[in-house]
């Protein structure tokens, strides 16, 4: 059993949890997911804790295939205000900060963000390990190829799981090695990935267990999914859930989900089958 320790407020992954996905950006691949920091943005996290999420994972930064990255002075902008706005109506909930730069992870805490989601692994920005350390705050590592303009032009591997595997063992090293103490393992699903490799590490997620970390699994919605059945991101509820079952199966803790209920009732028919 993991307990993530999110500036003080503790949180038991004993049964897994849900992650409701809230993007401050006009270019999420998924249209429904989009927000701005007003009211309707409230109603949509009160929505999802109301369905049961654990988590609320705020970012103000397209990481689709084939976006561009905005600087942290233009993120933050979006994202802190918003932050703020979810902390101060929610102020039990535990807040994630989906970015990559250190400088809106400090603002991004300051405003109420207790855990850090950071797509990039602490490539682009070598004050962020440090940083995390120092705030005490849970940090969700994830593998990507490439960056996110480029990652889907010619993602290459000679074994996807193997090659996932050792990327994290070196970083959580890293990780450590800097102080930080709650490390979440994202393989990274679509970030510089064919749909192939996606399905493989979806297979194999139960090796990722020995790096003795909190799974988190973020597949809602994407690629993989609407490709592989022939639709699109908005007709891919049901083959998310598909997925979220066979990851749920295969020990994920966490789902990133756009849909909390149905992910919430995922969780509920797993448990149930292995009682």
């Amino acid at each position: 059993m993991f307990t993530l320790n999110c500036r003080g407020k503790l949180l038991s992954l004993e049964k897994p949890v849900v992650m409701g996905i809230l993007n401050i950006t006009e270019d999420s691949f998924y249209a429904a997911s989009r927000h701005r920091a007003d009211d309707a943005l409230l109603r949509t996290a009160e929505a999802m804790l109301t369905a049961g999420a654990s988590i609320l994972d705020i970012g103000g930064q397209s990481t689709r295939p084939g976006s561009h990255l905005l600087p942290a002075e233009q993120e933050a902008a979006v994202v802190v205000p918003a932050i703020a706005a979810l902390y101060k109506r929610f102020p039990e909930t535990i807040i994630s900060v989906d970015t990559f730069y250190s400088a809106v992870v400090k603002d991004a805490v300051q405003a109420g963000a207790s855990m850090v989601n950071d797509i990039s692994a602490g490539a682009f920005d070598e004050a962020l390990f440090p940083l995390v350390a120092a705030l005490k705050t849970p940090y969700v590592l994830m593998h990507m190829q490439g960056q996110p303009g480029t990652m889907q032009q010619h993602p290459h591997y000679s074994d996807v799981t193997l090659e996932v595997l050792d990327f994290f063992i070196e970083k959580k090293a890293a990780l450590k090695k800097a102080g930080v103490q709650d490390i979440i393992i994202d393989p990274g699903f679509g970030f510089g990935k064919t749909n192939g490799h996606n399905f493989t590490l979806l297979k194999d997620l139960e090796q990722f267990m020995v790096l003795d970390c909190p799974l988190l699994l973020g597949v809602s919605r994407k690629g993989t999914i609407y490709k592989t059945l022939g639709t699109t991101a908005d007709g891919a509820l049901n083959g998310t859930t598909v997925l979220h079952t066979i990851g749920l199966l295969n020990g994920a803790n966490i789902l990133r989900a756009h849909d909390v209920k149905e992910a919430m009732e995922a969780i509920l028919l797993v448990e149930r089958y292995r009682q």
